[in-house]
């Protein structure tokens, strides 16, 4: 296939070739917009096709879009909902930095990977922890300057430059299932990372009983979403690239409840109501065990 969109031609995550159609696409991807890979879109059960490969259990799309193409679509990114929910969002991500606190106590330096508007960043900053980060949307890397006064790198987690070895941590929440290379972001963050340092990543599991109750309306079957772990192919991806995987948890999600409200076309009248602000005050954790939250270490030796 030319132009915006690739074949995969084999598996992105150990580049077996045993690939079969898993589901059809339900959504037009020809006319992919940058509003539809924003994270607060509400498309849910929109999906590219996607295939799964018989040898470690991944499915992705195929086709997927050009890299370039799909750069260029999150640039133009912006999500104030996103920004407005800040104070739920910062909530997702203590559990998160208290397991890095226990596995690096010495702090150090954090790259973020897709840090979005900066609010895991200003949070662990706030831990003592020195702060880079990546993320491709202008709007966002923007409002991370603005809001907290993080310098966020723009662009792509491909392209950017650093010393190997600079950081103790590198994040990717919500990050590896929007690249169609997720070899290529590990290895990144394999090189990043000092003997010794740590990758987090949350990623959501299709396998989940979550999801399979869900079916179709499943939260995570978005345009967005290019790809779709296994704990297998998780594995096969963190230990091909070097890692030993230390924690497997499940990750739990707080919302406000206004945030939760104005997921539904039919509430959006509470949401606009003058009961929003009070519905943003009132958090609402979800643990459907729908997400993988994985600790993998880059050995000493390494």
């Amino acid at each position: 296939m030319t132009g915006r969109f690739l074949r995969a031609g084999a598996c992105p995550v150990c580049r077996g070739l045993d690939i079969h159609p898993w589901k059809k696409g339900t959504f037009d991807f020809s006319s992919l917009r940058s509003d539809q890979i924003k994270i607060t879109d509400s498309e849910y059960g929109k999906t590219w096709d996607l295939h799964a490969c018989g040898a470690c259990g991944h499915i992705f799309a195929d086709p997927y879009p050009e890299p370039d193409f799909l750069a260029s679509l999150y640039g133009e990114v912006e999500d104030p909902l996103y920004d407005q929910e800040a104070e739920g969002r910062t909530r997702n991500f203590l559990p998160i930095l208290n397991r890095l606190d226990l596995l690096r106590p010495g702090r150090g330096a954090l790259f973020d990977v897709g840090a979005a508007t900066g609010i895991l960043g200003d949070a662990a900053r706030r831990r003592g922890w020195r702060v880079d980060g990546v993320e491709p949307s202008a709007w966002a890397v923007r409002k991370a300057s603005e809001k907290y006064g993080l310098t966020l790198r723009q662009g792509g987690f491909e392209d950017i430059t650093a010393g190997a070895g600079s950081f103790q941590v590198v994040t990717m929440v919500d990050f590896i299932e929007h690249t169609p290379r997720p070899a290529e972001a590990v290895a990144k963050a394999f090189s990043l990372l000092a003997p010794g340092g740590v990758l987090c990543l949350v990623t959501p599991d299709i396998h989940s009983p979550a999801a399979r109750l869900a079916g179709r309306r499943w939260w995570h079957l978005r345009p967005g979403h290019l790809a779709y772990f296994s704990k297998r192919s998780l594995r096969v991806l963190l230990e091909e690239a070097g890692f030993r995987i230390v924690e497997i948890r499940r990750y739990a999600w707080t919302f406000s409840l206004h945030y939760l409200v104005s997921r539904f076309r039919w509430m959006n009248f509470f949401a606009r109501s003058r009961a929003s602000s009070f519905l943003r005050g009132i958090p609402i954790k979800l643990a459907l065990g729908d997400s993988f939250e994985i600790y993998a270490v880059k050995d000493p030796s390494s």
